[in-house]
């Protein structure tokens, strides 16, 4: 039997959070798409059900044509009619005062003030929007929210504690070739004893054995490795509650290719122990294996 799908149709005032919305529930593991035409609706719910892959749709329906209404209410009413879709409306709300506030400071026109004026495009989006907002399942007054407390107010109404996705990427790199501009943390354990000075293990890498076991022998290293830890269980808490769904920790040596890479290793698991979703990636070796590839190439 085929698995119900779970509709989510985020709309509602222009300039109230649709965007935030969208991000929210991508979060969560819905399969979202912004401002698609309600008369694709159909067509779209068909490739979902033949694929049977996606369970979870959340599909933002803006104003940019006024016909645009009448086509959303005749595609949720067919929605409803079926017993596969499960829909749900969520309108986004804010006070006139506010919408016109947000306009003025990202500077847009809106999309039926045919006069020029915001106030014009904003009464005429709440009576044509009158009738979806009597069917939302959920109305959520943007006014006085920050877009953490409208993520914290979606996710609270349509999502479950699994559906807050939270990943870890530890990340080793090499300070030489510089710092990766998308980490949330860096730490430098270049003050650690250097495998790269001795002969048997400067071929090798943090990846091989005899360089992992030279790295963590070292009594600093436990030291560090302990302290550094404890950090990261006291911070990763507050990154999740925040809101954010990755944090990126790099730990850069020299060349990254020792120390860095045996100690990414080492946190990347006791992390996975505490339940984390974790990644670990070496950027330093990957580079070195692109450039390998390459050079292969052109010896051919």
């Amino acid at each position: 039997m085929m698995e119900s799908l779970d509709l989510v149709i985020i709309t509602g005032m222009s300039g109230a959070g649709k965007t935030v919305a969208m991000r929210s529930f991508e979060d969560m593991g819905y399969f979202c798409i912004d401002n698609m035409p309600p008369s694709l609706i159909p067509t779209f719910w068909d490739l979902v059900k033949t694929s049977g892959k996606v369970t979870k749709v959340a599909l933002v329906i803006d104003l940019r044509a006024r016909a645009f209404f009448h086509e959303i209410e005749e595609a949720i009413r067919n929605l409803d009619n079926t017993t596969f879709v499960t829909t749900r409306i969520l309108f986004l709300e804010a006070s006139d005062q506010k919408l016109v506030s947000r306009y003025k400071e990202t500077r847009r026109s809106h999309p039926l003030a045919e006069d020029g004026l915001v106030m014009t495009g904003i009464r005429l989006e709440r009576r044509l929007l009158q009738e979806i907002k009597s069917r939302a399942q959920k109305v959520i007054d943007t006014t006085d929210l920050s877009p953490r407390e409208l993520r914290e107010e979606i996710m609270n109404t349509f999502g479950q504690e699994k559906d807050h996705y939270f990943q870890v990427v530890v990340m080793s790199f090499g300070f030489k070739y510089g710092l990766p501009i998308d980490a949330d943390m860096v730490m430098d354990v270049r003050f650690l004893p250097n495998p790269f000075y001795v002969e048997d293990l400067k071929p090798l890498t943090g990846l091989d054995q005899p360089v992992y076991d030279y790295v963590m022998k070292q009594p600093e290293t436990e030291i560090f490795y302990q302290k550094f830890l404890d950090l990261l269980s006291f911070c990763l808490p507050g990154y999740k509650k925040e809101g954010k769904s990755q944090v990126v920790i790099a730990i850069g040596c020299t060349g990254g290719q020792h120390r860095s890479i045996a100690l990414t290793e080492r946190v990347a698991k006791a992390l996975a122990d505490q339940g984390y979703e974790v990644t670990s990636y070496h950027r330093e070796e990957e580079r070195r294996r692109k450039e390998r590839r390459e050079l292969e190439s052109t010896d051919k």
